[in-house]
């Protein structure tokens, strides 16, 4: 797959809520992620190196939800090998009250698969 089809089919399911399958279809084994100092949400690794490490991080965060109250993804913009995107959250976390998020995630594409996500908040 090029990169505007991994970010295209990307988009479609991340519109869906369907992370796991994100993360099965698309991530490489070697995956890194990486997560800005600034904003990052405690607890949250700046970088996370494998596949199978970075779905328990992304597991481990999901479960720490109380509610969604809405939630946006952009449309995303191609450039060589890489894509971005914007991602928008209303949120409840256990034990913590109601907020927004942004940020913005620029993922790296190679073979048809993301090889690199760093998320800026």
């Amino acid at each position: 797959m090029t990169t505007q089809e991994v970010a295209a089919r990307y988009y479609e399911l991340a519109c869906q809520n369907k992370w796991n399958e994100i993360h099965e279809i698309f991530h490489d084994e070697k995956i890194v992620q990486r997560e800005s100092e600034n904003g990052r949400p405690p607890g949250i690794e700046a970088v996370t190196r494998g596949k199978t490490a970075v779905k328990a991080k992304s597991d481990a965060h999901r479960a720490t939800i109380e509610a969604i109250h809405s939630r946006h993804t952009s449309e995303p913009l191609v450039a060589g090998n890489f894509f971005t995107t914007t991602l928008q959250r209303d949120v409840t976390y256990r034990g913590r009250p109601r907020a927004n998020s942004e940020e913005i995630a620029v993922m790296e594409v190679k073979d048809g698969k993301i090889v690199s996500e760093t998320f800026f908040y």
